[in-house]
């Protein structure tokens, strides 16, 4: 099935294109997006036939899990084992943005990221077509539009250019900016412990949360 690339700095072009993605997303097919970092690739959460499909796009095996956006605050709430003051400190501070939080999973969730070991890894992005995609189809698995080795995509041709067919829609939001990744704070334990420094600062991290955090 061949690609198709919406320009959503046309307002025409971004409602069809995010009417095109969402119906890509519910049919358990590949989409690209832009995020506040860098472009990336997502489909349905809750489609283990998807997340496969992402996984073999980026020639990537289960053992690095696959993230999920959010496009609310509450939405976590259904998502995870339950939502530590912590993590409510750091949604408040930093979502929409560049900080992801790793947390128990709700052991009721039929979904298959990767070998997560009951976690998943949440973020909300900063950027309007991520957000208005992620309200209107749900939490969506979403990984750097990049094959595994290469660079990740700063904008939708780059992206095109190294995920070509195995991707149905490519949303083009413009270039990302600076392709700073995310910054990982891991909530499943006592400390919180920063797995990857990013667009948030362990010092901010620790400033929000009013304690030491631990550094993987």
């Amino acid at each position: 099935m061949a690609s198709t690339t919406y320009d959503c700095s046309d307002p025409d072009d971004r409602t069809a294109g995010l009417a095109a993605a969402a119906r890509a997303v519910r049919a358990g097919r590949l989409v690209v997006l832009p995020t506040d970092t860098v472009y990336g690739i997502g489909c349905d959460a809750f489609s283990a036939t998807a997340v496969a499909a992402l996984l073999k796009a980026k020639n990537r095996g289960p053992d690095m899990p696959v993230p999920v956006l959010v496009g609310s605050w509450t939405t976590i709430d259904g998502l995870v084992l339950g939502v530590p003051k912590t993590a409510r400190d750091l949604i408040e501070a930093f979502w929409p943005g560049g900080l992801s939080i790793v947390l128990p999973h709700a052991p009721s969730l039929a979904w298959d990221l990767g070998r997560t070991r009951g976690t998943v890894m949440l973020r909300m992005p900063l950027h309007p077509v991520a957000l208005e995609l992620l309200r209107d189809v749900g939490p969506m698995a979403v990984s750097s539009a990049n094959v595994s080795g290469q660079a990740p995509a700063s904008d939708a041709a780059e992206a095109e250019a190294q995920l070509g067919a195995s991707v149905s829609v490519y949303l083009d939001g413009g270039p990302s900016g600076e392709p700073v990744a995310s910054t990982v704070v891991d909530l499943t334990g006592d400390v919180p412990r920063v797995l990857r420094e990013g667009a948030v600062s362990t010092a901010e991290v620790a400033e929000v949360l009013g304690r030491e955090v631990a550094v993987a």
